[in-house]
């Protein structure tokens, strides 16, 4: 009897160290794929803000660190859109610029404005979306916007959006988060900077 019962123990104490190695084996891959998962989608969060951020700069020259000032530019106001009329004959296109052909009225170059939200976004885009950070039940990404001057002396308008993996990642297994962040310049998901002229490049680029 008491045999038996050793074997029973013994049995079930095998079963569950050979739960515990294949969850210990298991977990960090649940982990990366959930991680690539949240990770894929914040990304296109931030490329939404670049993009918005960018069509802003062309209109009025610089940066916002405002979403509502962002969102109100996406949805209410407008671009420039040059299109052209006419084209230089074949056999004058040795002979004559465009500018020229443009001066003899050959070729005709008119601006209309077009609205934001239908020249950088798909339709049915939820721009009131764009400051949320997705997982994280309504937290915002942090943007700020400024200038930064160059080693060549020359003054280059800035902006910087970001989210802390430990937003994004909330819910999962934190020590796994702060192995993941262990020696990273900004320990998270961001795009721009506001200490260097970048081009508007995210940190996953």
């Amino acid at each position: 009897m008491k045999k038996g019962l050793i074997q029973i123990a013994l049995g079930i104490l095998i079963v569950v160290m050979f739960y515990l190695l294949v969850d210990s084996i298991a977990k960090p891959i649940r982990f990366k794929k959930e991680q690539t998962h949240r990770y894929n989608i914040v990304i296109q969060n931030l490329k939404d803000i670049r993009t918005a951020q960018m069509a802003y700069k062309d209109v009025y020259g610089e940066f916002t660190g405002s979403f509502d000032t962002l969102e109100h530019f996406v949805k209410y106001d407008s671009l420039p859109l040059v299109f052209k009329k006419g084209e230089i004959p074949e056999e004058l296109l040795s002979q004559i610029s465009e500018r020229e052909a443009i001066e003899k009225g050959m070729i005709i170059r008119d601006t209309i404005r077009i609205n934001v939200m239908d020249s950088i976004f798909p339709d049915n885009y939820k721009i009131d979306s764009l400051r949320y950070i997705p997982f994280t039940g309504g937290r915002t990404f942090t943007m700020k916007a400024g200038e930064v001057v160059t080693g060549s002396k020359l003054k280059v308008k800035v902006f910087e959006a970001k989210a802390p993996s430990k937003f994004i990642l909330q819910g999962l297994d934190e020590q796994m988060i702060i192995n993941m962040n262990d020696g990273l310049e900004y320990p998270g998901l961001k795009v721009g900077s506001l200490t260097e002229a970048n081009n508007a490049a995210g940190n996953w680029e």
